[in-house]
């Protein structure tokens, strides 16, 4: 309990200004005619999409994202991929995405999805033992496909709009409800909570911050053709990514049943 109380003050940290914009954000859209429009204090601050009312600061954003990357981010990549062979880079992800799945499972149960919770919970009991604690995914093969699942997820689930789309330093894009389920997931992976007697908080905080950072390079990694095509073939780099992440949003939501950010964005009502 002392270990999880430790966490509240740094939850506060990050939940609080979201929240506040969230709250702030309810007056950057007008109606007007039946139809939602930017309000003039998102078309001073340079908006040209209804659901992107800070569209010049993410926009700065993404170029301080880009540089960063460019110096530092890419060049990690692309070293951890030079040196670490395929197979050993197919493990790490393996191992970090087994941790990952007590997080699914939670959100699954909390969606009331509880097909997709047990798939979640059979792959990490299968993966944890038979799979060589998670370096080996042997549970596809048995038929218990990995599942999605998170808090912005959760909260979509219930109805909870996406909010304005924003570009986050370093983490990159993503929107204001999304942004809180990542703060939420962040600090409530039932995995490090059941670690929570053993370790100190410290030791869990660098255990999860190791985590996600061994999960940021290998994410780089991965898509490093990827993101240059998506930069080399873009006008606006800009909008197409945006475009690209909304898209794949979308899909996972759709398949939940809510609708779309972009439907939201075209239906009036």
């Amino acid at each position: 309990a002392q270990s999880l109380a430790s966490y509240i003050p740094a939850m506060r940290a990050i939940l609080l200004p979201l929240l506040l914009l969230l709250g702030a954000c309810g007056d950057t859209l007008v109606v007007r005619g039946g139809v939602e429009a930017p309000s003039a204090a998102s078309q001073y601050a340079g908006a040209t999409d209804p659901g992107d009312p800070f569209e010049r600061v993410n926009r700065t954003i993404l170029d301080i994202n880009t540089v960063a990357d460019d110096s530092i981010f890419r060049p990690v990549a692309e070293t951890y991929r030079a040196l670490v062979p395929e197979f050993g880079r197919l493990r790490l992800r393996a191992f970090l995405d087994n941790l990952g799945e007590p997080l699914i499972f939670a959100n699954n149960l909390l969606q009331l999805r509880l097909e997709a919770a047990g798939t979640s919970f059979g792959r990490f009991a299968m993966n944890t033992t038979l799979g060589g604690a998670g370096l080996f995914d042997v549970a596809t093969a048995q038929g218990l496909a990995r599942q999605s699942g998170d808090f912005g997820q959760t909260m979509a689930r219930y109805g909870l709009d996406h909010g304005p789309y924003l570009m986050l330093p370093v983490t990159g894009p993503s929107n204001l409800r999304d942004a809180v389920g990542d703060a939420v997931d962040g600090f409530g992976n039932p995995l490090l909570l059941a670690l929570g007697p053993v370790f100190s908080a410290y030791t869990l905080g660098v255990l999860n911050t190791t985590r996600g950072t061994l999960g940021g390079i290998d994410l780089r990694a991965e898509n490093l053709d990827t993101l240059d095509i998506l930069r080399a073939d873009s006008l606006d780099y800009y909008a197409r990514l945006r475009s690209v992440v909304r898209q794949r949003r979308d899909a996972q939501l759709m398949a939940l049943g809510r609708p779309s950010a972009m439907e939201a964005l075209d239906d009036p009502g």
